[in-house]
């Protein structure tokens, strides 16, 4: 080479007489010049070598600019079928004033002729890549200093600290993208996989375990990279069954530890539970009424006395240990949602996503809440999104909109949804619960003045009768699936805990037509 090497190595920490001085010494940003040439010579070299680093490496990683507008001139006469040389290149930085500078067009030809090999051509990239990512963390460290100085109203400490978190979590992606074409054989044996990690669970489902065994028969479990949405009128429990859910979910945790050290999830999910609505202490509170059967009004009372205090605190030192998290933010918005959830999975790990409701949380900027249905699209494609970014399940509570109770059959249909119907289009999953016996209670006979007592007698009769076998049971009516057939399961409901479980005496209601 003409030219001396430069250096890209530059001091950690200033030197001990700038120090007493008071003085930072100027740091170079870190790049390897000579990394840089040696892989644009083996592209130059051999052609082949830019498919090998093409999805690996951008123009942007480049530290020299020369050398970046190189690359992408090699990679337009490559996607072109055309050969990438200093011959064919020549056209192309005759009249480059940077090229000149460092020794014009003769600067291609020694380029390619430096090259031995390109078999270190990844490694280069790889390299490169690591000095760009490092530019850019300094960059944004500075970012973040300067944005911490500037006093603005409109953009509190907290909203800084989470927009920095999410540019720390783009830039430690960059690159992790698994996509492109696969092998059919590939995903055959990923599918044999989770089949028979499948079989190795205790609750045989692929997905996360919901507790409920007539529903994970139906859904195979709740799928990573779901949505999965949740619905149903005022009273009818949702909350209570996302609750179930999530807490099975966590109870069912099982991580193996392998022989380097590392973890593997063999079954159940570590939980986020977004709540909106409730507290973080109702929550507990109904998870403790629940496991416990002591009333949650006696619990909050205080009045836990006798033989129930040993199960109290049993039942209280269990569900401690459970890796559920809970977030009681109100009105948060979709980008600060997944800031919280990245952030988790990336410190302790996530494999489940609940937020109890849809319709209180936020777009967040770009979105005037004005146009309500436009929102609520914003925020159902922002979720839908988040459960593939991060590879789970989100089940996400929503409203009915009130045409349910004009109707002589309350049963909830995927038209009710409230407010959008992308909620129906984004979501994998779509499930109603809907409890029969809410609305049979509030519709006790009354004698009517024409009637006579046998009549009556009867009607109130037939009345209880039907109320007796409606009595603690729920319906989950599953409107949509992606993954499988529709109808509804029948699962059991106890108001005085407000806790759902499996129905001993299962009866099967007649299946939807739809599959």
């Amino acid at each position: 080479m003409e030219r001396a090497p430069r250096s890209n190595v530059t001091p950690l920490a200033p030197r001990d007489d700038a120090a007493r001085d008071g003085v930072t010494p100027l740091r170079t940003p870190p790049y390897n010049e000579e990394a840089e040439m040696a892989l644009l010579g083996a592209i130059l070299h051999n052609n082949k070598a830019f498919d090998r680093v093409s999805e690996l490496l951008e123009t942007k990683h480049f530290a020299v600019g020369i050398h970046g507008r190189i690359y992408e001139a090699c990679g337009k006469l490559i996607q072109r079928g055309q050969v990438a040389d200093p011959r064919s290149l020549k056209n192309y930085f005759e009249q480059d004033n940077s090229l000149a500078e460092v020794g014009g067009v003769s600067y291609l030809s020694r380029l390619a002729a430096s090259v031995v090999t390109i078999i270190n051509v990844v490694d280069y990239a790889r390299d490169i890549r690591d000095l760009y990512l490092r530019r850019q963390l300094i960059d944004l460290g500075g970012e973040v200093v300067n944005r911490a100085y500037a006093f603005d109203l409109e953009s509190g400490a907290v909203q800084q600290i989470e927009a920095a978190e999410q540019q720390l979590f783009n830039l430690a992606t960059v690159g992790e993208s698994e996509g492109g074409l696969k092998a059919f054989g590939q995903s055959l044996n990923a599918a044999i996989d989770m089949a028979q990690a499948a079989f190795k669970r205790s609750s045989h489902v692929t997905g996360v375990t919901t507790g409920l065994l007539d529903l994970d028969r139906k859904l195979g479990g709740l799928h990573p990279s779901d949505l999965i949405i949740l619905a149903g009128r005022p009273s009818m429990g949702k909350t209570a069954l996302a609750t179930k859910i999530a807490f099975k979910a966590a109870e069912a945790l099982k991580v193996a530890r392998n022989e380097d050290g590392s973890s593997e999830l063999i079954e159940g999910a570590r939980v986020a539970f977004f709540s909106l609505e409730m507290s973080a202490e109702q929550l507990a509170t109904r998870l403790l009424s629940e496991e416990t059967e002591i009333s949650s009004d006696k619990i909050r009372r205080g009045d836990v006395r006798g033989d129930d205090f040993p199960k109290f605190v049993a039942v209280s030192q269990r569900l401690s240990r459970l890796e559920l998290y809970i977030d009681d933010t109100p009105g948060l918005s979709v980008p600060a949602l997944r800031t919280r959830a990245r952030r988790l999975k990336r410190t302790r790990g996530l494999e489940m996503i609940v937020i109890d409701y849809l319709q209180l949380m936020t777009a967040g900027p770009g979105v005037t809440p004005e146009n309500r249905v436009q929102e609520i699209s914003a925020i159902t494609r922002g979720l839908k999104s988040l459960a593939k970014e991060l590879n789970v399940p989100v089940l996400a509570l929503s409203q009915l909109s009130r045409a349910v109770e004009q109707r002589e059959d309350k049963r909830p249909q995927l038209a009710d949804l409230r407010e959008s119907g992308t909620i129906e289009q984004d979501a994998d999953v779509v499930m109603f619960v809907y409890r029969e016996q809410y609305y049979h209670e509030r519709a006790e006979p009354q004698k009517r003045a024409d009637e006579s007592d046998e009549r009556f007698n009867d009607r109130y009769a037939k009345w209880q009768e039907h109320g007796a076998n409606i009595h603690n049971v729920a319906e989950i009516i599953i409107g949509k699936q992606r993954h499988g057939p529709i109808g509804t399961v029948r699962v059991k409901f106890e108001g005085e805990f407000t806790r759902f479980d499996n129905l001993e005496s299962f009866r099967q209601l007649p299946e939807d037509a739809g599959h």
